[in-house]
């Protein structure tokens, strides 16, 4: 089976898996008459859907993108990015949870896996690379670093761009993960935004810009355009998470958080991907590209 179709297979996995968890976290789990009426088979495939149904859709999601980032961009520039963004968002939630900075004080509950030093669970920093993949190359593609290169600025801003995405997740999905009738963690010291302190949603930005920066300097080489259906696929990454967090926020009745995710996360995702999207096709229909369609035919002959 080619790279190719497995990428798109996980990914289904990975938004089944969202789906699954999301029906027993809003539907099933307030309504456990519905469970006691489960045959004996039924409830233990539950109990187990629930306990482990966090760790499976962050590992689905991290073998979809790598699989994508693999087959995209190569080997050196899906690791370049994602052990960064494995180690230096360990880093900062190890730091989080023993110290509060840059964060808050808040704990993980059980439901996400093993704890990296009793205090982390392994697929946290798992969920940092996934996601902040998708949301630096869309920012990439959207201000079209391939026709500039050399340009800083534009490098800076995919950075902050795509840290701002991240954040953007967090605003919709922090207030539900943490106030769910099952949660996965805890403020032990709630703050003015729906429980959370805003010193969380710095954190989140500066450990993005962190990682992202680290990056940008081992993609600084890589200034190739994404094709438009390779950017379609990060596309779907995002906003299948989105709307997973989305959906939770506004089913615990958290509108507010769900709304910012629409206007800081959504729309700009959509916007980075149609110029990155728009950029590919201009690029494919110039009189340059065919005359090195041409050249590789002759070459070929």
């Amino acid at each position: 089976m080619q790279l190719v179709n497995l990428d798109v297979i996980f990914l289904i996995a990975h938004i089944l898996s969202m789906a699954f968890g999301l029906a027993g976290l809003l539907w099933v789990l307030p309504n456990p008459e519905f469970i006691s009426q489960l045959s004996s088979l039924g409830q233990t495939f539950f109990q187990l859907g629930m306990s482990g149904g966090g760790v499976v859709y962050i590992i689905f999601g991290t073998i979809a993108v790598s699989i994508y980032a693999h087959r995209t961009v190569g080997v050196r520039y899906w690791l370049g990015f994602m052990i960064p963004a494995v180690f230096l968002s360990l880093g900062s939630e190890l730091l989080g949870t023993s110290t509060g900075f840059p964060f808050g004080h808040y704990g993980y509950l059980s439901g996400l896996g093993y704890k990296i030093a009793g205090l982390v669970p392994f697929t946290i920093p798992l969920s940092w690379f996934y996601l902040g993949f998708a949301a630096y190359v869309l920012a990439r593609a959207g201000l079209r670093l391939d026709h500039y290169p050399k340009s800083w600025l534009r490098h800076i801003l995919a950075i902050a761009l795509g840290s701002l995405l991240l954040t953007s997740w967090d605003f919709v999905l922090d207030p539900a993960m943490s106030q769910t009738i099952s949660p996965f963690w805890v403020w032990y010291q709630p703050g003015a935004f729906y429980g959370m302190p805003y010193s969380n949603f710095f954190g989140w930005f500066g450990t993005g810009v962190v990682y992202m920066s680290v990056a940008a300097l081992i993609w600084s080489q890589w200034p190739r355009l994404m094709p438009y259906g390779q950017l379609r696929f990060l596309l779907w990454v995002y906003l299948s998470n989105l709307a997973f967090a989305g959906i939770m926020s506004a089913g615990s009745g958290f509108w507010v958080p769900t709304a910012l995710g629409i206007l800081l996360g959504a729309i700009p995702a959509v916007i980075l991907w149609w110029r990155g999207a728009t950029a590919n096709l201009a690029n494919l229909s110039s009189p340059d590209a065919d005359m090195a369609v041409a050249s590789v035919e002759v070459v070929i002959k």
